[in-house]
C-alpha cells in the first residue's frame, strides 16, 4: 500500500469514527458511508500532490 493510500485510510477511519460519536452516521451505517469518505479523502490527497507536484504511484 502507497503511502497515499495509507494515509487516506486512516483520516477516513479518523473521520468516520468522528461521524459516528457526533451520531451523524451511525454505526449500522458503517459499511456505506466509510468507502465514500475514503474515496473522497484519497481524492484529495491525489490533487493535492498533483498541485504541488508530489511523487504520483
Amino acid at each position: 500500500m502507497d503511502k497515499d493510500r495509507k494515509e487516506a485510510l486512516q483520516v477516513a477511519k479518523e473521520l468516520t469514527a468522528k461521524f459516528i460519536e457526533t451520531r451523524t452516521v451511525s454505526p449500522g451505517n458503517f459499511a456505506e458511508i466509510f468507502p465514500a469518505v475514503y474515496r473522497v479523502v484519497y481524492e484529495a490527497i491525489r490533487d493535492s500532490a498533483d498541485e504541488t507536484g508530489g511523487p504520483q504511484a
